[in-house]
């Protein structure tokens, strides 16, 4: 996820720009750049880090002239965060420049075709294969920019939102968007463009909503927009935003948490960007060709990642038949762990800060183990200390609490699992392409599920307000569910929570059971369903109230059934863990607690 903003006015543009990506930096924050055209001369300035270190280089420049500008502040996905890797990106002859978010899936075919044309790349990225195709369409459309720009788009596969920006047209940007956000400001003799409200906030309220496949052409005066593919004209409607600034930030939903729930159907489409074969709908992962499948997997995690990693234990060893260990980072790094050296160690992280699995990396490259990471953040520790990366391209996580970062984290394990079992032969052409096609189908489905379950969850925080305890059960993979519904309750409402795999019920923890102490039961439609009945029938006769997750047509008969759609095999987790989410989330925000920054907690445990 990245910040972007473009200004079209009366004012000095690159002041206002930098101001706008101070507002998005949330949204990125690897490195930075601005783009304007002043005297005849387009110029490009960048930096890496932070946007202080942009601001910086800005000092010591006349930069006040320009009244038309674009910036972008970068979280990296193709290429290392380095500045020749910032945005914006030029051109090889120096005439365009563009910003961009998302991903160019057939970059390296562009480039190579670009190539063999005489073009010289200066950095990594894809962004800079896409302005290239710009420039040169350009010279096929005699130097029409919009029909450069739409023939350019006809030959770009994957998910953008892009800013254009022409020496030769200064006072205008072009802009278009497929499945990354974009969004246009109307003001009075001044237009903006940002991927998301806050950037151009303090300036307008009238915003206009653009839709994927289609570009606007923007002026201080006008601004227009038009299908990218037909350049037909399309009709558009103004509408008045009365968000404050912090609210606007949060996209208009009352904490980062809430909006990060719900922004888990993009993770789960962000995460397949790029990584499955539309012909053949087998899974590629090519960042991991090199490495053998492992005779034997060490996963190392903490916290969230620990329970993604232990839910991912039960997939690798189903369909992969790689024998899994998963183990609590703080632990591993304190003991004696035999380890082989057929094995191979995958450590999650969402930050890939942690520094209790920064350790187990360490420990296990000494004991001459490769280590694959699995985090969200490019150029973190552990990404920098691995052997191989496999990024869950999440976005920033903002709230203390993680969600999406576990969905976007099932989600890569998920892929791992069916790339391994396929080079393992342990699983068809036929079973992989199955669940594939059924996961393409999953966001759209948790889109429309995600306002009911949010409903179900505020029914349910109200009724169970004044509970002090729960009790979590879950058979198979949904035991690690379990374990995260308990641990969201417990760190964000601070209500005391157990997960228990259900058939450990009957060994201790039933002793708790009775009319004030509810359990909350993961219990769908699989191969376990049966065993969980029996569980929640022995809790019913100590007269325990039961919430549970389930499908609707099982003979289920508890107090509080909350109905999922129905979802193949381990699919089924990507529809079960917004729902507890939910049901923390509204628990504590009902009881008022700081849902995004609970007590005693940090985003990333850099220290022991």
């Amino acid at each position: 996820m990245c910040g972007i903003i473009g200004y079209c006015g009366h004012r000095p543009a690159v002041p206002l720009v930098v101001e706008g990506l101070r507002r998005l930096e949330y949204r990125g924050y690897d490195s930075a750049g601005v783009s304007f055209v002043q005297a005849g001369q387009l110029s490009v300035i960048r930096a890496e880090g932070k946007l202080s270190a942009l601001e910086q280089k800005l000092a010591t420049m006349h930069v006040f002239s320009a009244t038309s500008g674009m910036g972008h502040t970068r979280w990296a996905t193709h290429g290392v965060p380095v500045e020749r890797n910032a945005h914006p990106h030029r051109d090889h002859s120096g005439r365009l420049a563009i910003i961009h978010n998302g991903i160019i899936e057939n970059y390296e075919a562009l480039k190579a075709e670009l190539t063999a044309k005489g073009c010289e790349f200066r950095s990594d990225t894809d962004s800079e294969v896409l302005v290239n195709l710009i420039a040169e369409c350009l010279k096929a459309t005699g130097g029409d920019v919009m029909q450069a720009l739409s023939k350019a788009l006809g030959r770009a596969e994957g998910a953008y939102a892009i800013v254009l920006m022409s020496v030769d047209h200064p006072g205008t940007l072009w802009a278009t968007r497929v499945a990354s956000p974009l969004v246009m400001g109307v003001g009075t003799g001044e237009n903006f463009l940002g991927s998301d409200i806050p950037a151009f906030l303090p300036y307008t309220r009238d915003v206009v909503f653009l839709e994927d496949g289609e570009l606007v052409r923007l002026t201080a005066s006008s601004w227009e927009v038009f299908r990218a593919d037909t350049l037909e004209p399309v009709a558009k409607t103004v509408s008045r935003i009365n968000w404050d600034v912090q609210a606007a930030e949060k996209g208009g939903y009352k904490h980062f948490m809430l909006k990060e729930i719900f922004e888990q159907p993009k993770v789960i489409r962000d995460c397949l960007l790029g990584r499955i074969d539309p012909a053949t709908s087998q899974v590629r992962l090519p960042e991991l060709d090199a490495l053998p499948v492992p005779e034997r997997l060490h996963i190392v995690a903490c916290g969230t990642s620990f329970h993604a990693g232990l839910w991912g234990l039960y997939l690798l060893e189903k369909y992969a038949k790689i024998p899994v260990q998963v183990e609590i980072a703080s632990e591993f790094r304190y003991r004696e762990p035999i380890l082989d050296k057929s094995g191979v160690v995958l450590a999650i992280s969402q930050s890939g800060e942690t520094m209790d699995t920064m350790a187990g990396i360490k420990l296990a490259k000494s004991r001459g183990l490769p280590v694959i990471g699995l985090c969200n953040v490019v150029g973190s520790s552990i990404a920098r200390e691995s052997d191989y990366v496999l990024y869950s391209q999440a976005g920033p996580e903002i709230s203390v609490a993680s969600t999406k970062a576990m969905c976007s984290q099932l989600a890569a394990l998920l892929l791992l699992t069916l790339y391994w079992g396929r080079r393992k032969g342990t699983m068809s052409e036929d079973s992989c392409a199955g669940l594939v096609s059924e996961l393409q189908t999953l966001p759209k489905i948790l889109e429309d599920a995600l306002p009911s379950l949010r409903a179900s969850a505020l029914r349910l925080a109200k009724h169970f307000a004044e509970t002090t305890s729960f009790l979590f059960l879950g058979r198979g993979p949904n035991f690690p569910l379990a374990l995260e519904g308990a641990l969201k309750l417990k760190e964000i409402s601070y209500i005391h929570a157990e997960g228990y795999a259900a058939g450990e019920m009957k060994h201790g923890p039933i002793a708790l059971i009775d009319p004030h102490f509810p359990t909350f039961a993961i219990a769908l439609d699989d191969e376990f369903f049966p065993k969980v009945k029996s569980n929640l029938v022995e809790v019913q006769a100590r007269a325990g109230e039961i919430v549970a997750l389930t499908n609707e047509g099982l003979d289920l008969h508890v107090e509080h059934p909350w109905l999922l759609p129905r979802a193949t095999g381990p699919l089924a987790a990507f529809l079960t863990l917004p729902a507890l989410q939910l049901f923390a989330y509204e628990m504590a925000d009902y009881l008022g607690k700081d849902v995004d920054q609970p007590r005693n907690l940090a985003k990333s445990v850099t220290v022991e």
